[in-house]
């Protein structure tokens, strides 16, 4: 198995369902691409919506957002402060399982 399918595989193990911005960073690791992206952020939930995947919406508090990272904190700071105007904005609960991983997987920003 290669790095760069690692990334999503490896939280999967960890529990059922993650927070999109988790699943978000694991993506963009996956194709080595920059995560701290409000607007390709908002097109992967958008494409995630479209592509009928059951997310719930969950709000993620930024000092919830997985750690210590100030820039993860910022991101969900950022999220948060558009959530109310646009759903794309929102973080979701995915469960990752093969179907899932494969829609995202295919995810591109030119979606």
């Amino acid at each position: 198995m290669s790095n760069t399918e690692l990334a999503l595989d490896t939280i999967r193990k960890k529990v059922f369902f993650h927070n999109s911005i988790d699943v978000w960073i694991s993506a963009c690791e996956e194709k080595n691409m920059d995560w701290f992206n409000i607007d390709n952020y908002k097109k992967f939930i958008s494409y995630l919506l479209e592509n009928n995947l059951h997310l719930k919406a969950f709000n993620l508090c930024a000092h919830e957002a997985g750690a210590v990272e100030e820039q993860k904190t910022k991101f969900a700071e950022m999220l948060n402060n558009e959530k109310d105007s646009d759903p794309n904005a929102a973080t979701y609960t995915i469960k990752l399982n093969d179907n899932t991983i494969g829609v995202i997987r295919k995810f591109s920003t030119e979606n």
